[in-house]
Protein backbone atom coordinates (compact mmCIF):
# COMPACT_ATOMS: atom_id res chain seq x y z
CA UNK A 1 0.00 0.00 0.00
CA UNK A 2 1.39 3.31 -1.04
CA UNK A 3 0.78 6.10 1.44
CA UNK A 4 -0.06 9.38 -0.20
CA UNK A 5 1.47 11.22 2.77
CA UNK A 6 4.74 11.19 0.84
CA UNK A 7 3.11 13.05 -2.04
CA UNK A 8 2.57 16.78 -2.41
CA UNK A 9 -1.12 16.49 -3.32
CA UNK A 10 -4.17 14.41 -2.56
CA UNK A 11 -4.79 11.33 -4.67
CA UNK A 12 -7.39 11.45 -7.45
CA UNK A 13 -9.91 9.36 -5.46
CA UNK A 14 -9.48 11.65 -2.41
CA UNK A 15 -10.06 14.72 -4.60
CA UNK A 16 -13.08 13.04 -6.21
CA UNK A 17 -14.63 12.15 -2.83
CA UNK A 18 -14.00 15.67 -1.49
CA UNK A 19 -15.70 17.43 -4.38
CA UNK A 20 -18.58 14.94 -4.71
CA UNK A 21 -19.35 15.39 -1.00
CA UNK A 22 -19.10 19.17 -1.44
CA UNK A 23 -21.56 19.12 -4.35
CA UNK A 24 -23.96 16.80 -2.54
CA UNK A 25 -23.91 18.95 0.62
CA UNK A 26 -24.54 22.03 -1.53
CA UNK A 27 -27.42 20.24 -3.27
CA UNK A 28 -28.90 19.16 0.08
CA UNK A 29 -28.75 22.76 1.34
CA UNK A 30 -30.23 24.10 -1.90
CA UNK A 31 -33.07 21.56 -1.84
CA UNK A 32 -34.07 22.31 1.74
CA UNK A 33 -33.93 26.07 1.19
CA UNK A 34 -36.11 26.14 -1.97
CA UNK A 35 -38.46 23.23 -1.33
CA UNK A 36 -41.65 25.29 -1.20
CA UNK A 37 -44.79 25.17 0.95
CA UNK A 38 -46.11 21.98 2.60
CA UNK A 39 -48.20 19.83 0.29
CA UNK A 40 -46.86 21.39 -2.91
CA UNK A 41 -45.35 19.40 -5.77
CA UNK A 42 -42.23 21.53 -5.36
CA UNK A 43 -41.86 20.46 -1.74
CA UNK A 44 -42.30 16.78 -2.59
CA UNK A 45 -39.67 17.01 -5.37
CA UNK A 46 -37.08 19.02 -3.40
CA UNK A 47 -37.58 16.93 -0.26
CA UNK A 48 -36.80 13.83 -2.37
CA UNK A 49 -33.69 15.59 -3.71
CA UNK A 50 -32.68 16.49 -0.14
CA UNK A 51 -33.11 12.89 1.03
CA UNK A 52 -31.12 11.51 -1.90
CA UNK A 53 -28.35 14.09 -1.46
CA UNK A 54 -28.10 13.43 2.28
CA UNK A 55 -28.05 9.67 1.77
CA UNK A 56 -25.33 9.99 -0.85
CA UNK A 57 -23.32 12.31 1.42
CA UNK A 58 -23.32 9.56 4.03
CA UNK A 59 -22.40 6.92 1.45
CA UNK A 60 -19.52 8.92 0.00
CA UNK A 61 -18.40 9.95 3.52
CA UNK A 62 -17.84 6.28 4.28
CA UNK A 63 -15.84 5.82 1.06
CA UNK A 64 -13.92 9.01 1.76
CA UNK A 65 -13.00 7.97 5.31
CA UNK A 66 -11.99 4.45 4.27
CA UNK A 67 -9.81 5.89 1.50
CA UNK A 68 -8.25 8.42 3.91
CA UNK A 69 -7.50 5.73 6.48
CA UNK A 70 -6.07 3.41 3.83
CA UNK A 71 -4.05 5.89 1.77
CA UNK A 72 -3.43 8.72 4.22
CA UNK A 73 -3.01 12.33 3.22
CA UNK A 74 -0.15 14.51 2.05
CA UNK A 75 2.06 16.07 4.69
CA UNK A 76 0.63 19.23 6.19
CA UNK A 77 1.98 22.51 4.91
CA UNK A 78 3.89 24.27 7.67
CA UNK A 79 2.04 27.20 9.23
CA UNK A 80 1.71 28.37 12.82
CA UNK A 81 0.70 25.88 15.49
CA UNK A 82 -2.52 27.83 16.12
CA UNK A 83 -3.56 27.71 12.45
CA UNK A 84 -2.68 24.02 12.23
CA UNK A 85 -4.83 23.33 15.31
CA UNK A 86 -7.74 25.34 13.89
CA UNK A 87 -7.48 23.58 10.53
CA UNK A 88 -7.55 20.17 12.23
CA UNK A 89 -10.50 21.24 14.36
CA UNK A 90 -12.48 22.38 11.30
CA UNK A 91 -11.62 19.15 9.44
CA UNK A 92 -12.77 17.00 12.37
CA UNK A 93 -15.99 19.06 12.54
CA UNK A 94 -16.55 18.61 8.80
CA UNK A 95 -16.04 14.84 9.03
CA UNK A 96 -18.47 14.67 11.96
CA UNK A 97 -20.95 16.75 9.99
CA UNK A 98 -20.93 14.53 6.90
CA UNK A 99 -21.62 11.49 9.07
CA UNK A 100 -23.86 12.87 11.82
CA UNK A 101 -26.12 15.15 9.79
CA UNK A 102 -27.43 12.46 7.38
CA UNK A 103 -27.86 10.03 10.29
CA UNK A 104 -29.85 12.65 12.21
CA UNK A 105 -32.02 13.11 9.12
CA UNK A 106 -32.77 9.39 8.96
CA UNK A 107 -33.44 9.26 12.71
CA UNK A 108 -35.73 12.29 12.44
CA UNK A 109 -37.82 10.54 9.81
CA UNK A 110 -37.85 7.25 11.72
CA UNK A 111 -38.82 8.77 15.08
CA UNK A 112 -41.62 10.57 13.23
CA UNK A 113 -42.95 7.18 12.18
CA UNK A 114 -41.56 7.17 8.65
CA UNK A 115 -38.85 5.07 7.03
CA UNK A 116 -36.31 6.72 4.76
CA UNK A 117 -37.64 6.17 1.24
CA UNK A 118 -35.48 7.21 -1.67
CA UNK A 119 -37.47 8.10 -4.78
CA UNK A 120 -36.99 5.50 -7.49
CA UNK A 121 -35.82 2.76 -5.12
CA UNK A 122 -38.01 0.18 -3.53
CA UNK A 123 -36.07 0.37 -0.27
CA UNK A 124 -37.15 1.58 3.14
CA UNK A 125 -34.62 2.27 5.89
CA UNK A 126 -35.74 2.21 9.50
CA UNK A 127 -33.09 2.42 12.20
CA UNK A 128 -35.38 3.20 15.17
CA UNK A 129 -39.06 3.27 16.03
CA UNK A 130 -41.49 6.12 16.49
CA UNK A 131 -40.77 8.47 19.40
CA UNK A 132 -42.32 11.96 19.42
CA UNK A 133 -40.02 13.31 22.15
CA UNK A 134 -36.88 12.03 20.46
CA UNK A 135 -38.11 13.31 17.09
CA UNK A 136 -38.43 16.84 18.45
CA UNK A 137 -34.90 16.78 19.91
CA UNK A 138 -33.41 15.15 16.80
CA UNK A 139 -35.16 17.61 14.47
CA UNK A 140 -33.84 20.54 16.52
CA UNK A 141 -30.32 19.08 16.40
CA UNK A 142 -30.56 18.44 12.64
CA UNK A 143 -31.73 22.00 11.96
CA UNK A 144 -29.25 23.57 14.40
CA UNK A 145 -26.28 21.62 13.03
CA UNK A 146 -27.36 22.38 9.45
CA UNK A 147 -27.44 26.10 10.22
CA UNK A 148 -24.19 26.06 12.22
CA UNK A 149 -22.38 24.34 9.41
CA UNK A 150 -22.95 27.20 7.01
CA UNK A 151 -20.39 28.92 9.24
CA UNK A 152 -17.98 25.95 9.49
CA UNK A 153 -18.09 25.34 5.73
CA UNK A 154 -17.44 29.05 5.24
CA UNK A 155 -14.42 28.86 7.56
CA UNK A 156 -13.11 25.89 5.59
CA UNK A 157 -13.45 27.76 2.29
CA UNK A 158 -11.96 30.93 3.79
CA UNK A 159 -9.00 28.92 5.08
CA UNK A 160 -8.37 27.44 1.63
CA UNK A 161 -8.59 30.86 -0.01
CA UNK A 162 -6.35 32.41 2.67
CA UNK A 163 -3.72 29.76 2.04
CA UNK A 164 -3.93 30.43 -1.70
CA UNK A 165 -4.00 34.24 -1.76
CA UNK A 166 -2.32 35.30 1.51
CA UNK A 167 0.15 32.52 2.34
CA UNK A 168 0.61 31.67 -1.34
CA UNK A 169 1.17 28.01 -0.60
CA UNK A 170 -0.17 24.86 -2.33
CA UNK A 171 -2.93 23.97 0.14
CA UNK A 172 -5.79 24.72 -2.26
CA UNK A 173 -4.05 23.32 -5.35
CA UNK A 174 -3.49 19.99 -3.58
CA UNK A 175 -7.26 19.41 -3.59
CA UNK A 176 -7.91 20.53 -7.17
Amino acid sequence: MQNSASQDRYSKPAVFFHWVVFLLVALAYLAIEIRGPKGSHSRIFWTAVHLWAGSLVLTFAVFRLVWRLWRGAPNEIEVSAVLTFLARLVHVALYLFIFVQPLLGILMLNTGGHPLKLAGLNVEITLVGTDAVARHAIKNAHVWIGNAFYFVIGLHALGALTHHFVFRDRTLQRML
